[in-house]
């Protein structure tokens, strides 16, 4: 593992642990074993830090998200999308506890967001190529990724906060609700 990789990963664990604002860079250097001023070679301060562990699990979430879309039914490729969303952030609970930290976070930048935009980019395609063949509502597309967001980030929140409880047939009963809700 390289060093900047290593540092993002320690900082990772020990923002989730002590939270955004109470891990001090000492702490994160301390953490991935590494001196201050190397952490400084790789990122400028914190936000920078911080902005990069966003973007990287935005990209690792957008490559999951691009295998997904091939010339299959619409209503499978939305099962697929739901299912490996849910899926990733249940088999990277740190991933999902910071992101959700950083939810309405000013410390996220316009371009980092501009990349959380761009990893569901093949879910908007999704949705907007749904609508084209009328199987998806015709409501705006930004209010069905709210809404689907919503969804997910509520499920999650009770997978965590009921101790890993994701059965499929739960994550199945979700998604049978969801698609019932955004099918026209």
């Amino acid at each position: 593992m390289n060093k900047k990789r290593q540092i993002q990963e320690a900082a990772l664990q020990l923002l989730v642990e002590k939270g955004i604002h109470a891990a001090p860079m000492s702490a994160i250097a301390t953490a991935a074993k590494t001196g201050m001023g190397t952490i400084y070679n790789y990122f400028e301060n914190k936000e920078a830090l911080i902005n990069a562990i966003y973007v990287d699990i935005k990209l690792q979430e957008a490559a999951i998200l691009e295998a997904l879309f091939q010339e299959q039914p619409i209503k499978t490729q939305f099962e697929l999308y739901y299912t490996t969303v849910i899926k990733f952030f249940v088999q990277r609970p740190l991933y999902f506890q910071f992101i959700e930290q950083l939810q309405a976070s000013p410390i996220i930048t316009a371009e980092s967001r501009d990349v959380g935009y761009k990893a569901i980019e093949p879910v908007t395609r999704l949705l907007r190529l749904g609508q084209s063949e009328r199987i998806i509502k015709d409501i705006a597309v930004n209010e069905l990724l709210q809404f689907l967001g919503g969804i997910i980030l509520a499920h999650l929140r009770w997978h965590f906060g009921q101790k890993n409880s994701s059965s499929p047939s739960i994550i199945h009963n979700q998604l049978r609700m969801a698609w019932d809700a955004i099918k026209a």
